[in-house]
């Protein structure tokens, strides 16, 4: 354990003050309060300084667990409880308190934010790496069942389609688990893709896309079969060659209208009456 001991105007100048002493951050160290600042007599007798003890654990886990008290501290989590787990290549901080279910995130954004600044703590302290994981109600058991059923499952649908299938952006450890249950189904294979925040896992058939999907132009409505307005051209429903076949040009018939000359029909319009008389019987 190291340790050093600060004196100053206030608590938190003599904290400061021996933090700088030790060469480190504040968050990473312990502190006590020795003696609490008095003030002076009039502004002129008497009075004395802080003084703050700081010590410094050289075990990274209550170094991670320490910096995690904190800043659930400053996120409005008060009372929260850090259980560490020690393992042989590092520790798993679990989290527990109440109303402490949004620290997970979206899919565990947060979690895992806060766990990569956790073990940057920890790594700041001990000499060799130092793996730190943390979780929350059993929340990463729980991630893992369903990565490892979703990664079984894309496999054997791309076995059944013939086609690679591209999963989302997910961070090393989860791709670790796709990778692993893709590799429990016989003819299958997965790869990452991508870069930074957009790496992801790409699982396919072991010898390659069976059914290359169409390209744009190879189909029945290629560029070449359509319209101007872009729709495409309805197809010929003609045996044969596929041509449409000739129709020969066709005209109504009618009867050849009897002519009647100019006199006949002015005299027929002035003889007759226009209308019969009808008698009755």
């Amino acid at each position: 354990m190291r340790e050093a001991i600060g004196t100053g105007d206030t608590v938190e100048l003599a904290k400061e003050a021996a933090c700088k002493e030790l060469g480190i951050e504040s968050y990473e160290a312990e502190f006590e309060i020795l003696e609490m600042p008095t003030r002076k007599t009039f502004g002129i007798f008497g009075g004395s300084p802080a003084k703050v003890r700081v010590y410094l654990n050289d075990d990274p886990a209550d170094a991670a667990a320490a910096y995690l008290k904190n800043v659930l501290s400053c996120m409005g989590v008060s009372g929260a409880s850090v259980d560490i787990r020690r393992k042989e290549d590092g520790a798993l901080l679990v989290l527990d308190g109440q109303d402490i279910g949004f620290v997970i995130g979206h899919r565990g954004e947060t979690l895992d934010s806060l766990q990569y600044l956790a073990g940057l703590v920890a790594n700041h302290i001990g000499g060799s790496y130092y793996r730190i994981a943390l979780d929350i109600g059993n929340y990463r058991e729980k991630r893992r069942r369903t990565l490892e059923s979703l990664g079984r499952k894309m496999a054997e649908k791309s076995l059944r389609t013939g086609h690679n299938l591209s999963l989302e952006p997910m961070n090393p450890y989860e791709r670790r688990i796709i990778h692993t249950s893709v590799q429990q189904v016989e003819g299958a294979r997965s790869w990452s893709e991508g870069e930074n925040m957009e790496r992801h896992v790409v699982i396919g058939p072991v010898g390659g896309e069976r059914y290359p999907r169409r390209g744009y132009g190879t189909g029945r409505h290629s560029p070449s079969k359509r319209r101007p307005s872009g729709r495409p051209v309805p197809r010929q429903k003609y045996a044969g060659s596929g041509e449409r076949p000739s129709v020969p040009e066709s005209r109504p018939v009618f009867p050849e209208a009897k002519t009647v000359p100019e006199g006949e029909k002015a005299k027929a319009d002035t003889e007759g009456p226009l209308y019969e008389k009808v008698e009755p019987k």
